[in-house]
């Protein structure tokens, strides 16, 4: 289907738009009710792996909402099964790797990723959903940091402490590993784009663990490389992080057409850092759980904040969570249809 609102991608190139995009991170997921229906059927894995179900699950929420664009549904870790990683998705905890990777052993076991063998039911969903969509599609997947993280920890952590214990005391082991992932992600995104997803985002959901000093000495260069390797994809791509207020300006100069902004980093201040680049960003998840009158106050505040600079698509500082009512994920999209109207 030929595109009938474009949005985002405008928006993405930093273009004038009559107002901003609006899309939401986990758009697709637990607190929709149709969601949880087919969950009755399926398991999160089991969607993934049907294409047909998955484009359905991803198009629910352009339907339902209105969204200005469709997130493709899946988990950062699935391209992981490809490379030789034993791991579960567990209800209410996320990605356990039975696996870790914590040597040299682990490190050279990951096999490389060739997504057309690995995961052509992500492919097929994406293709499907280009003859369906009449908004653009994100195809998305998750930064070596994070990926190292899950892979080096054994699933998610608060700490970090064996992920810092590889980097500081193996360092050339863990730039071994940063390299396999980033290749690794470089075409497993290239092939989304390939396949007809029209942006692309990258999730660094745990990098604000890391100071400066060590996103600049063991993250940066490896996020450079990334970014230089979608180039020729010729998609726009989102870069985006949690916690990194700190980490904003070398994310900037690591790459991406757009950076995600979190709901702690101040919108004035991120837009006069980053100059001309586009944002997105960047309402908190828990304002969704909110009375509609500070919802509304609150989604008025960014707006404002953003002083209709050109440039900017509206979504949350993280996911939506599971408790989120739906009709007021949908009362945000219609506030921000309002300023167009």
């Amino acid at each position: 289907m030929d595109l009938v609102n474009d949005l985002i991608l405008r928006a993405a190139r930093g273009e004038p738009t009559p107002r901003p995009p609006v899309w939401f991170m986990r758009q697709a997921g637990r607190y929709q009710k149709a969601y949880r229906k087919l969950r009755e059927r399926y398991t999160l894995p089991e969607i993934v792996r049907n294409p047909e179900v998955c484009a359905e699950v991803t198009l629910l929420p352009v339907r339902e909402l209105g969204v200005d664009a469709a997130i493709l549904f899946a988990d950062i870790t699935t391209p992981l099964y490809g490379m030789g990683v034993d791991l579960s998705l567990v209800e209410n905890k996320g990605p356990v790797i039975h696996n870790p990777v914590r040597d040299e052993r682990g490190v050279e076991a990951l096999r490389p990723l060739v997504p057309e063998e690995a995961v052509p039911f992500v492919l097929e969903t994406i293709r499907i959903l280009k003859r369906e969509l009449p908004v653009p599609l994100i195809g998305f997947a998750g930064a070596p940091f994070t990926l190292a993280s899950y892979l080096v920890e054994g699933g998610p952590s608060r700490r970090f402490l064996r992920v810092k214990a590889l980097m500081y005391g193996e360092e050339a082991l863990w730039h071994r590993l940063m390299e396999k992932l980033t290749e690794a992600m470089a075409r497993y995104l290239r092939a989304q784009a390939e396949a007809g997803a029209d942006l692309l985002q990258v999730f660094d959901s745990w990098v604000g663990a890391l100071s400066p000093a060590d996103y600049r000495r063991y993250v940066k260069p490896h996020m450079e490389r990334l970014f230089q390797k979608l180039r020729p994809a010729g998609v726009p791509v989102i870069h985006f992080g949690v916690g990194t207020l700190g980490l904003l300006q070398d994310m900037k100069e690591a790459g991406g057409d757009v950076l995600g902004l979190d709901h702690h980093t101040p919108l004035p201040w991120a837009r006069a850092l980053l100059g001309a680049t586009p944002v997105q960003g960047n309402l908190d998840p828990a304002v969704l759980l909110a009375p509609k009158g500070v919802i509304r106050r609150e989604v008025q505040r960014i707006l404002e904040e953003n002083g209709g600079k050109s440039g900017h698509i509206f979504n949350l500082g993280h996911g939506i969570v599971p408790e989120t009512p739906e009709e007021n994920v949908r009362y945000v999209v219609e506030l921000i249809q309002e300023v167009a109207a």
